[in-house]
């Protein structure tokens, strides 16, 4: 059965190999082994039956901003449902921190669209641009299509609908 839980500090290894597999093919951004361990609280990841089957962080820029970052699942994994599970989590941690925008940078779209998210101008999020984008050895050339999820509209909805919310707090 897959979990989904917080990540541990045990986990670096594995999130280390698994994300710079990645990097190593031009889809997400290396980390190293420090910043992730000064982040692991950022993370949440899949496991089942003792083994990391992948992760994802949520990284707060602000009260209302935070980034979908570092998601990715082992490679014979891709199209059954773990990473849409790590994407549902960090939308729920998101909403109970009070967030209204999620968003992330990604090369997969078409993925991060079934999930409600929508494509948006990167300049909508300088702080990212800053952050990270402008550091990147692929910025002139960079191929990510921004994607953003506005959680506000969900709050607004769930205060509109009680019995939605009474099935979500269940």
């Amino acid at each position: 059965m897959l979990t989904i839980r917080k990540a541990e500090l045990r986990d670096v290894p594995v999130l280390h190999r698994l994300i710079n597999h990645y990097a190593a093919e031009h889809v997400m951004l290396p980390r190293t082994l420090a910043d992730l361990q000064e982040n692991i609280w950022q993370f949440t990841v899949a496991e089942e039956d003792g083994k990391l089957l992948g992760c994802g962080a949520l990284k707060l820029y602000n009260q209302d901003l935070a980034e979908i970052r570092s998601l990715c699942v082992e490679v014979a994994l891709k199209a059954n449902g773990t990473g849409r599970a790590i994407v549902q989590a960090l939308l729920e941690e998101a909403g109970r921190l009070g967030v209204k925008t999620a968003f992330a940078l990604t090369v997969a779209p078409a993925f991060f669209g079934k999930l409600g998210f929508r494509e948006v101008p990167r300049e909508q999020f300088p702080a990212k641009v800053w952050d990270d984008c402008l550091q990147c050895e692929r910025y002139s050339t960079c191929v990510e299509t921004a994607v953003s999820f506005e959680l506000a509209s969900q709050h607004t909805r769930q205060v509109e609908s009680p019995a939605e919310t009474a099935e979500v707090s269940s």
